[in-house]
């Protein structure tokens, strides 16, 4: 047993009461609490489907680039090569916002996370639900065109850390490529769905790789990352032929066995700043590249976005410390052949999961009188960057939120670290912690009045250096270890301190400064969208779509939308009229086991016009039961039940009766026969149909027994008492 996890018992109520006591303080901040417990198939075409169009056969780089003055289409993930997210419509203004109304709603059929940007060209919309499944909709009406569905094993959905997702798919010369859950790259003909073409994007499918982010297509190659980091693997990007699916290039973010050549001279720069004691290489190291890119066709760059180490910690993947390039870094490649241009490295080092994958912008600004083509990123460390774009030297660096792994950079563009903030031996609450100050969530950027509009958050989780781990080995009491993740620390081996929040900042990147801000009630908000209309949207976890003024910060207009929104809006013209359309579903990692609202119904896209009048689809009240009552169990089993459920539960299902359930259910509000009855369910039981995995060969019954006293245990140590 670790001494991270004792006294069970002891942990559990002190647990407990914490929590009880936030919930009574204000249940939406008790949601956002973490625990501290330890804490093709062919599509299928309506009959009334009008004869299918290619509305995305003349989308090329010509296309998106003379879009990106007129914004009439959304053609690409963030709008434009830059990224920008900014509309330059304006027929929806500061003005009239207050008549917006919904022209129509579309059900998505989905009960997971809905993280997707749509894409609208010439009136056809295509967005992704959970599991990958795509959906071409009539952008007029609302109605459905066609879908495919990629067919991904739901029992593999474990396989992934952060929920089924999908953030979108990219258009190319009427082509629809989505990136599968399951790691495979699809080419859809737009007009039909039907599949053209499919490669597996997967080096080794021995080690759990996924893909959750939205391809992009540059000079005529779909290029996508994959995930995986969490469990080991090493992270790579890869661009394919978009007429064909012929690969064209791979690069590796992270180098691999020193003992075999390395593939080219950025690995072996890289190697030198990796310990090969720690074998690095046999987790894979990390570092993937799961989101963000962008492109200059004018300096013939894009740009990648790398992900955290495998496993988090860094003494144990490389014990003498050092870089440990490219993690968390921004990466200039040739989009023709793939080679390293540059880099700049945001968290040396990276010992808490501080991904520098959240989206990017690039703009061009006046710096001291001087116009600068730069990066904009906000990444989970917390701290605000503006780079370079053309050579990748560090120009300035503030936090945006409060951090303490950091006092700030230095003129060189490095990290001044607090000591403490790499301590092995204790728990250290970091700020932020690893789901990150900002994550994948898009922000925006309106030239207009020079702001970044930009999702701020905090959620607590403190962490400690598991020094016993070794890679695979999965012991009981490792945060979902006997599901494969390989992180290397105990997450919440004390309750954290710190307070969680969700913010909408606006973020002046010459001032670097927040010019206004908008406190949540909850973190895990949508990403942004701005406008010439003066306007900035984001959809809430708490339910509700919201328009601000984006010059102060002013509350105009919102809308309900039943469950919590993650994903961003878009804005596109139709017919001489400005739509605003959003795609809902609560879900994302931490959408799995916490919610901010007490309502629920399937991802859904909400449209909206000036005048519109359809009626807002019906919103179901979140079905959680009493707290869990009468299932026998011996007391003595609930300590080795506390670090099972740790390494096997704890990260998708909550912990029992104090957290509140997200789009999985929480253990602690479920029917008693469900947990008596539990051996049913976690080996070959029905929910893999859902997601959950198979535990046969990874827990016994005897464990099983044991979980259950943790999970009643639990119930009973929170239940209030007379």
């Amino acid at each position: 047993m670790n001494h991270a996890l004792k006294p069970a018992t002891d942990a559990v109520a002190e647990v407990a009461t914490e929590r009880a006591a936030a919930r009574r303080r204000s249940m939406t901040r008790a949601a956002a609490w973490l625990a501290a417990a330890l804490a093709l198939a062919m599509p299928l075409l309506p009959a009334s489907a009008a004869a299918p169009r290619n509305a995305a056969a003349r989308v090329d780089g010509a296309f998106i680039s003379a879009n990106a003055s007129t914004s009439r289409d959304w053609p690409s993930h963030g709008l434009d090569y830059a990224e920008t997210r900014f509309s330059r419509l304006r027929q929806i203004d500061a003005a009239n916002v207050r008549d917006l109304g919904l022209v129509w709603s579309y059900n998505l059929e989905s009960t997971r996370g809905v993280e997707a940007t749509p894409l609208v060209v010439d009136g056809v919309m295509y967005v992704t639900a959970s599991w990958s499944v795509v959906h071409a909709v009539d952008a007029r009406t609302g109605k459905r065109l066609w879908t495919f569905d990629p067919k991904v094993d739901r029992a593999l959905g474990y396989r992934g850390c952060c929920d089924v997702v999908n953030r979108g798919v990219a258009l190319y010369q009427g082509k629809v490529f989505v990136a599968a859950y399951d790691g495979r790259l699809i080419a859809l003909d737009a007009a039909s769905g039907r599949k053209l073409w499919e490669q597996d994007t997967i080096i080794d499918r021995r080690y759990s790789y996924t893909i959750t982010g939205a391809p992009r297509v540059f000079k005529g190659k779909v290029i996508i990352g994959n995930g995986g980091a969490e469990f080991g693997v090493r992270g790579y990007i890869t661009a394919y032929d978009a007429a064909t699916g012929a690969q064209q290039w791979r690069w590796f973010t992270v180098p691999g066995d020193p003992s075999k050549p390395f593939e080219d001279e950025s690995m072996a720069a890289a190697a030198r700043t990796w310990d090969p004691s720690g074998k690095y290489w046999e987790a894979g190291g990390g570092g993937t590249a799961w989101d963000t890119l962008a492109f200059d066709p004018e300096l013939n760059l894009m740009y990648v976005g790398t992900g955290n180490g495998a496993p988090w910690s860094r003494s144990k993947r490389s014990p003498a410390g050092g870089d440990n390039l490219y993690l968390a870094s921004i990466v200039a490649l040739d989009p023709d052949t793939g080679k390293y241009v540059w880099h700049y490295q945001e968290t040396p080092g990276d010992n808490w999961d501080y991904t520098s994958t959240q989206p990017m912008i690039l703009a061009d600004l006046k710096l001291d009188g001087q116009l600068r083509k730069v990066i904009l990123h906000a990444p989970k460390n917390g701290f605000f960057f503006v780079i370079d774009r053309t050579n990748g030297k560090f120009i300035s660096a503030k936090n945006f939120v409060d951090v303490n792994w950091a006092t700030g950079y230095d003129a060189g563009g490095r990290p001044i670290e607090r000591p403490e903030a790499r301590a092995a031996d204790k728990a250290y609450d970091a700020i932020p912690g690893p789901y990150g100050a900002h994550n994948w969530h898009p922000m925006s950027f309106n030239p207009q009045t020079g702001l970044v509009y930009l999702p701020a958050q905090h959620v607590p989780l403190n962490l400690m250096d598991d020094k016993s781990w070794h890679f695979n080995e999965g012991k009981p009491g490792t945060p979902h270890g006997n599901v494969g993740w390989n992180t290397a620390k105990f997450l919440n081996a004390e309750p954290p301190q710190s307070k969680p929040f969700g913010r909408l900042i606006a973020w002046d990147p010459v001032r670097q400064k927040a010019a206004w801000t908008q406190e949540l009630v909850s973190p895990w908000n949508g990403g942004t969208l701005t406008t010439a209309g003066n306007l900035v949207f984001q959809g809430t976890a708490d339910g509700r779509f919201v328009a601000y003024d984006a010059r102060n910060g002013d509350k105009l207009w919102e809308s309900p939308t039943g469950t919590g929104v993650v994903a961003a809006p878009v804005s596109f013209e139709l017919d001489g009229r400005q739509y605003v359309s959003v795609a809902v579903g609560w879900g994302g990692v931490y959408g799995q086991a916490q919610r901010a609202t007490n309502r629920q119904g399937p991802g859904t896209v909400y449209t909206f016009a000036l005048g519109g009048k359809a009626p807002l689809p019906a919103f179901a009240e979140y079905r959680a039961g009493k707290l869990l009552q009468g299932v026998r169990y011996d007391p003595a089993l609930v300590r080795d039940g506390t670090a099972l459920y740790v390494s096997n539960c704890v990260l998708c299902h909550g912990v029992p009766g104090v957290d509140r359930g997200g789009n999985i259910p929480n253990l602690g509000y479920i029917d008693a026969a469900f947990i008596e009855n539990l051996d049913r369910v976690v080996f070959k039981g029905p929910a893999m149909a859902r997601g959950m995995p198979d535990f046969t060969g990874k827990l016994t019954p005897q464990d099983v027994e044991k979980i259950k006293a943790f999970i009643q245990g639990t119930a009973d140590a929170v239940r209030p008492k007379p």
